[in-house]
Formats: structure tokens, C-alpha cells, sequence
């Protein structure tokens, strides 16, 4: 039996999300995707400088998660600016603060994980 899915808490969804090199058109261009959790992760770290034990914990998850997060995410930001790729943000596994998801089906509902567990209303579980 795998393990129960245990979403990254994130406090916002980020205000924009697609960055590209100037004057290379669309087409051209490969697309390195950025989840927003990786997200989550690095504004917690390099713009509130908070310590990983407390960015861990904000996240909801262990901090050699949090560090398996952060060198994905500078890894992919790297390889963007680097290589002039455009940068998607864009899915993984999440749950806005205030958020719950079901563990079945993934489906995001209002509610936060210390309220009473109530039937999810698309798988039912």
C-alpha cells in the first residue's frame, strides 16, 4: 500500500507565472516547469530568510524534503537563465493554507486538516 499523500502547504498562489527570455518568440523557446511548491519553498528561504527547520515546517513536510525541493527548484531556475528556457509555474503537490485535498482522488476543498474528516464529495472517500 503506497503512502497517504501528504500535500506541501503554500500560503499563496503566485501572482505570475510564466517568464521568458526577450526577443526569442514562443515557438523557439523549451519550457522548464517550476511547481508551486518548489515556489513556496524558495520565497520562504531566499526572500523571508527564514532558517529550513522553520521553512519546513510552514511547508508542512520534513526538512530533507524541504531540501530535496530547494535544490530541484534552484536547479531549475538555473537551467532556465542559463540556457534561455522559459519558466512555467505550475502544479505539484500542494494545498493553499485553508486548503484540504483528498487523499484518493487529489481534488483541493475548503477546509483545513484539523477539522473533522468529512466524505470527499467526488470519490467519497
Amino acid at each position: 500500500m503506497p503512502r497517504p499523500f501528504k500535500p506541501r502547504r503554500v500560503s499563496e498562489m503566485p501572482r505570475y507565472t510564466y517568464f521568458k527570455p526577450t526577443g526569442v518568440p514562443m515557438p523557439l523557446l523549451e519550457e522548464v516547469v517550476l511547481t508551486i511548491d518548489e515556489v513556496e519553498a524558495l520565497r520562504l528561504k531566499d526572500i523571508e530568510k527564514l532558517e529550513q527547520h522553520e521553512c519546513a515546517k510552514r511547508m508542512n513536510v520534513a526538512q530533507s524534503t524541504l531540501q530535496r525541493i530547494l535544490v530541484s527548484a534552484r536547479e531549475k531556475l538555473t537551467l532556465a537563465i542559463i540556457e534561455g528556457k522559459a519558466l512555467r509555474i505550475h502544479g505539484g503537490p500542494y494545498a493553499i493554507s485553508g486548503e484540504r485535498i483528498c487523499p484518493r482522488c487529489r481534488r483541493h476543498r475548503r477546509g483545513n486538516e484539523e477539522q473533522r474528516r468529512e466524505d470527499c464529495p467526488e470519490c467519497g472517500v
